[in-house]
């Protein structure tokens, strides 16, 4: 049986609440050891320039302080909004739990063509850009906040050398 587009949004709401926090939930199990080193996904490139290209291209320093953070929504999670101390173990953690943050956006933003399967096509469509409306600027402040802490633990390897 067709759902109306009414009944449609309602699917979509509870789908994305449920696949959101399943997925957040999944990753805040995972041990600190599965982020601990870049993946293909996670790896800086070189055009983002230490995160200069994200203040250039779209301005982040304007914008990411209103993103929502939910690092610590589960028990024992890890609040991005702040620093947990300038040591380097803090630091290194902070850019762990970016790792994390970065994966979880993007596995979200994957379930979005999954909504074409119950939704006509332009109620998928807006699907997919809530998607991308969502996910994609956490996923660039995590890569920023990454590029940032990286660049100040080199230096001070560097420093320390």
């Amino acid at each position: 049986m067709p759902l109306t587009d009414g009944w449609a949004v309602v699917v979509d709401c509870i789908v994305w609440a449920v696949w959101s926090t399943g997925v957040g939930y999944v990753m805040h199990r995972r041990p600190v050891s599965a982020f601990d080193h870049d993946t293909f996904w996670t790896r800086l490139r070189s055009f983002e320039a230490d995160g200069r290209f994200w203040e250039r291209t779209v301005r982040i320093k304007r914008w990411k302080h209103r993103l929502p953070e939910a690092g610590d929504f589960f028990d024992g999670g890890f609040d991005k909004k702040r620093l947990h101390g300038d040591d380097p173990a803090a630091l290194e953690r902070f850019v762990v739990e970016t790792r994390r943050a970065e994966v979880t956006h993007w596995v979200v933003l994957a379930a979005a063509p999954a909504f074409v399967l119950w939704n006509p096509w332009w109620l998928a469509l807006v699907m997919a850009t809530f998607a991308v409306v969502a996910n994609v600027p956490c996923l660039i402040t995590q890569r920023y906040n990454r590029a940032r802490l990286v660049r100040i633990l080199a230096r001070r390897a560097r420093r320390s050398a």
